[in-house]
């Protein structure tokens, strides 16, 4: 069955309750789990960059903005509570290796590499020696880059799966480029899933999972119209609902590859009985 993630990222807001509200959708619509991004944004931007000039709800700086999109680690504490009240799994893709070691204390059983630190190999090699199984998306990404971050999981023993992705938000349908699953599933041997971030609604998850895809992700959010940059490219509760439901009808329609079902067995037994007749 696809594994169907619910992106909250960094749609919360910095709001502890507006994630659970977020957290509470993903768990209705029937997701196996909710994702989180962390960063310790003094080590991923440069100062130049956080002192450079942006206006958002916690300020004038992009610092102010960086910041107050944060959850610190006893607000992940009361989330990890919360997910298992809920009993829907949780995971974090970290920015930075501090953030990684960081929430290694709240024991997720799975791991996210970011498209953007796809290329940052000592994250990479402190997220595999976890020996979790990981998620690792691959937008903007070369096949050489790709071959290098698979290696770097294969010769720590540790599980993953490559997550076909295009980092535009939000993205044309049309730069999907959805048979890329099935370029990376040769070249690399292994299961591909699905991160999508486009316009529409959700066709492109749909014919994803029809390719053979392992695992869709999609962004969350409450209101497309909320503050955020990746508002615009989530989906509201109500599509996330029918995403599910149609994915999930998917994996049943395609069925288990055997001939004859036991639902045919009655219109057989009398209907190959017409054929005495003739």
């Amino acid at each position: 069955m696809t594994f169907i993630t619910a992106e909250i990222g960094i749609n919360h807001n910095g709001d502890l309750h507006l994630a659970k509200k977020l957290i509470k959708s993903a768990k209705d619509a029937g997701c196996n789990a909710v994702k989180f991004q962390k960063r310790t944004v003094d080590k991923v931007y440069s100062q130049e960059l956080l002192d450079s000039p942006r206006d958002s709800p916690w300020g004038n700086t992009q610092r102010d903005q960086k910041n107050g999109l944060e959850f610190t680690l006893k607000q992940y504490s009361l989330i990890d509570q919360y997910c298992k009240k809920l009993k829907i799994l949780w995971f974090v893709s970290c920015w930075d290796i501090q953030s990684q070691i960081d929430l290694r204390k709240f024991k997720t059983k799975y791991n996210k590499i970011a498209s953007a630190m796809l290329i940052h190999e000592k994250l990479l090699q402190t997220v595999a020696e976890e020996k979790k199984h990981t998620f690792i998306s691959t937008g903007m990404s070369t096949i050489r880059q790709i071959s290098k971050a698979v290696s770097i999981f294969r010769e720590n023993k540790c599980s993953f799966e490559l997550m076909h992705s295009h980092s535009a938000y939000p993205m044309s349908i049309e730069e999907a480029n959805l048979k890329v699953i099935n370029t990376l599933r040769k070249r690399f041997n292994c299961k591909v899933g699905y991160s999508g971030h486009e316009t529409e609604p959700y066709l492109a998850c749909i014919l994803a999972v029809a390719l053979g895809a392992s695992s869709i992700e999609r962004h969350i959010t409450l209101d497309r119209s909320m503050y955020g940059s990746d508002q615009a490219a989530s989906l509201e509760p109500e599509d996330f609902k029918r995403m599910v439901r149609d994915v999930r009808n998917i994996n049943s329609i395609f069925g288990n590859g055997k001939k004859v079902t036991s639902s045919q067995l009655l219109a057989k037994k009398r209907l190959h009985q017409v054929v005495s007749y003739i």
